[in-house]
């Protein structure tokens, strides 16, 4: 007996031993971060992997009622200007949460660089990580909360600006206010932006390169009305005062592309206009020209078919029609991931151009625009039409105040200006979501109609112009948008 005791004693001890031994490893070796290469993995997720282009350019004025097509609900419910109850992909929701994993990872990541021995040797892991929380939240605070107003961003709710990286299952958040919110990111954006290294990248194009920045830099001002910070940034972000050749070249290289080829290229790495692309899950490539509520034949003539230079933009000249009313751009391309070699399922993503030449470039002429350097504000719009007239030729398709003035039927150069620009913005983005953001900016009305007759009016006032937040985020004692 007494043997037996002491043979189930050593057993126990050797299992009590080996139990301990096996606890004191790390169960899971991706959360250990080690070493300035594990720290840049891991930034690699800390970027919204989610897609916003189906739901701003829904609720936008790019758009109408087609009578037949698709019907999708992050499309279908911001054309009804209502709160998308899908939660899937191209989701206001799976947006949210793509942001906040994104800030999570960057948290994670800045939370290494700091616990770090060797602290400088993860300087530029530590500025790109900065720079992509602030992206987050800066997305966030856009699309989730009113648009930064000098006069009233100090009493408008915000969204939680997360700092560390979260350990319990619920975090308590508070919103805070509008002006918070911008007061962090600048943080964020001014401490990371002198500390990146180009040099760190294999495909740099995926990552905050200091051109990337300086776009980021100078789209954040813009919206916080600092217009000589925003051109400061906006001439970091173009080499010299040769614009053209970061710019897409619409009316010369595309125009020899197939619509497979121009596909390919439009979102690619090496394409000198993209200054920071993602990947995002998404169907948005598949569902953007044969939705039902798109860009149909009256919005295509509406914002392409004339423009101030008296030529034709040359994207018409890649405009193509699918079926009844469908038009198409092929500028959103789709790559599938099949589940497995063999499999017939998978995986839609698309690849977003976050950051882009020509959004830089839009970011000057409009921050020249409101610092009254008009002279260069038109040098800048002609350098961008000359490459988007088709068949350009200076001598008649040169754009001048007066031009601008007839054409908008205005005495003031700078309102004619600015219409200028932003309907050359609305051209280079169609399709992409992108022309909700100065819709926001500049509370301008929306007006959709329908095939039944019905006239809905998203009205400058109106508080469905905010996005809602998730219901989920009430567990972490998140107040909602109200309606």
């Amino acid at each position: 007996m007494q043997r037996a005791i002491l043979y189930t004693a050593f057993i126990l001890l050797l299992g009590i031993c080996s139990c301990k031994k096996f606890l004191e490893k790390n169960p899971d070796n991706r959360a250990s971060l080690e070493s300035p290469e594990q720290v840049s993995q891991l930034l690699a997720t800390a970027y919204p992997q989610s897609n916003y282009m189906a739901f701003t350019e829904s609720i936008s004025d790019n758009v109408n009622d087609k009578g037949t097509g698709g019907t999708d609900l992050t499309v279908v419910n911001p054309y009804f200007f209502k709160d998308v109850t899908d939660n899937q992909q191209d989701s206001p929701e799976a947006y949210w949460d793509a942001c906040y994993s994104a800030i999570a990872a960057a948290n994670q990541a800045l939370d290494a660089c700091l616990k770090a021995p060797d602290t400088a040797n993860y300087s530029s892991q530590k500025a790109e990580a900065l720079l992509c929380r602030a992206y987050a939240h800066f997305m966030l605070v856009t699309l989730f909360a009113k648009p930064y107003d000098p006069n009233n961003s100090k009493s408008d709710p915000g969204i939680p600006y997360v700092l560390t990286p979260e350990k319990v299952v619920f975090q308590k958040y508070t919103r805070k206010t509008v002006a918070y919110v911008y007061e962090m990111i600048e943080k964020d954006l001014l401490a990371g932006l002198p500390l990146l290294d180009d040099t760190r990248y294999t495909v740099p194009r995926y990552h905050f390169t200091r051109a990337a920045a300086n776009a980021f830099a100078a789209r954040f001002y813009l919206y916080k009305q600092d217009y000589a910070k925003t051109l400061s940034y906006a001439n970091a972000v173009i080499p010299g005062s040769n614009v053209t050749a970061i710019l897409r070249p619409w009316n010369t290289d595309y125009l020899t592309l197939t619509y497979n080829e121009l596909w390919a290229r439009y979102a690619k790495a090496s394409e000198p206009a993209n200054l920071l692309l993602v990947e995002t899950a998404s169907l948005w490539a598949r569902n953007y020209f044969n939705e039902r509520y798109g860009m149909d034949a009256d919005k295509r003539t509406e914002i392409l078919n004339s423009n101030v230079t008296g030529g034709t933009f040359a994207f018409t000249r890649q405009l193509y029609t699918l079926g009844t009313n469908n038009y198409m751009i092929p500028k959103v391309n789709e790559y599938f991931v099949r589940a497995s070699v063999n499999a017939t399922i998978g995986y839609p993503y698309v690849m977003v151009p976050l950051f882009t030449a020509e959004e830089a470039l839009f970011n000057r002429i409009e921050a020249n625009i409101f610092l009254n350097n008009l002279t260069a504000a038109l040098a800048d719009l002609n350098t961008y039409a000359s490459t988007r007239i088709y068949n350009y030729n200076a001598a008649s398709h040169t754009i001048t105040t007066s031009k601008m003035q007839s054409y908008y039927n205005t005495s003031d150069p700078r309102q004619a200006t600015l219409a200028t620009l932003l309907d050359f913005k609305r051209a280079e983005f169609v399709q992409e979501g992108m022309r909700w953001f100065d819709l926001l900016r500049y509370n301008l009305p929306v007006t959709h109609n329908t095939t039944d007759g019905q006239k809905l009016v998203l009205a400058a006032s109106d508080k469905r112009r905010v996005f809602q937040i998730p219901e989920s985020a009430r567990l972490s004692g998140v107040e909602l948008n109200p309606r």
